[in-house]
């Protein structure tokens, strides 16, 4: 019997992350949780069964961390065939007025782009091994410019990340996918108040990333732009 597929997601302990996990193991992924909660990933291990999930504590910031984790995957399942890129958050630092805020800049910066950009440099080498599929988490505002935070650079950066993998991987039979969501309710939002707008809930983006995955292997949905209805720009 052919072994079962294996899917890693960072930022896997709340929202769009949890809700992929969920979706993938009913569609029969075996499952890579990451993200820096510990007490999260392994309630969320538990939820999904031990048999479907392996629990990686692992900030996406830290180089030696994210090797750490593509080891612990391979060495626990031997493989990987999807992986979603998804880690990320907002501060909302605005560029003027205000307070200064250099960690949190520096923190977000190095989550959302470093971050990004490590998780493919080091999972690629293995995707290439199964033909995989490589997913990243963009944003709306990484179309147009937010003008509260440098969180909107962020996610244009992570589009331009997207698209150098893509060119990068022409003929390796690797598939790369945008996924850019509008305002989701998810606790990404902290203590940055939400925009006053319809909001889609997490299992939406989640059934976006499951259609990318589910297509034969020479389709490649390379952008999802998903806004809830009646979102302004």
């Amino acid at each position: 019997m052919q072994k079962r597929k294996v899917f890693l997601v960072t930022g896997a302990s709340t929202g769009i992350g949890e809700a992929v996990v969920k979706l993938a193991v009913n569609a029969g992924f075996r499952t890579v949780l990451a993200a820096r909660s510990t007490s999260g990933l392994e309630a969320l291990r538990d939820e999904l069964g031990r048999e479907n999930a392996i629990a990686v504590t692992c900030d996406v910031s830290d180089w030696k961390a994210q090797k750490q984790m593509i080891d612990i995957a391979i060495e626990h399942y031997g493989r990987l065939d999807v992986v979603f890129a998804n880690a990320g958050f907002s501060k909302g630092s605005p560029f003027y007025g205000g307070e200064d805020k250099l960690d949190e800049w520096k923190e977000m910066v190095l989550t959302n782009v470093y971050g990004a950009a490590v998780t493919a440099r080091l999972c690629l080498p293995e995707l290439v091994k199964t033909g995989g599929h490589f997913l990243i988490t963009g944003s709306v505002v990484g179309h147009i410019t937010s003008i509260r935070n440098l969180y909107s650079a962020t996610k244009w950066a992570v589009s331009a990340i997207a698209q150098a993998v893509r060119n990068e991987m022409v003929g390796t039979g690797i598939r790369v996918t945008l996924v850019e969501p509008g305002v989701v309710d998810t606790p990404f939002w902290g203590e940055v108040p939400k925009p006053d707008a319809p909001e889609l809930k997490p299992d939406d983006v989640a059934q976006a990333v499951m259609y990318a995955v589910s297509q034969p292997p020479h389709v490649d949905v390379n952008q999802v732009l998903i806004r809830p209805t009646g979102q302004p720009h």
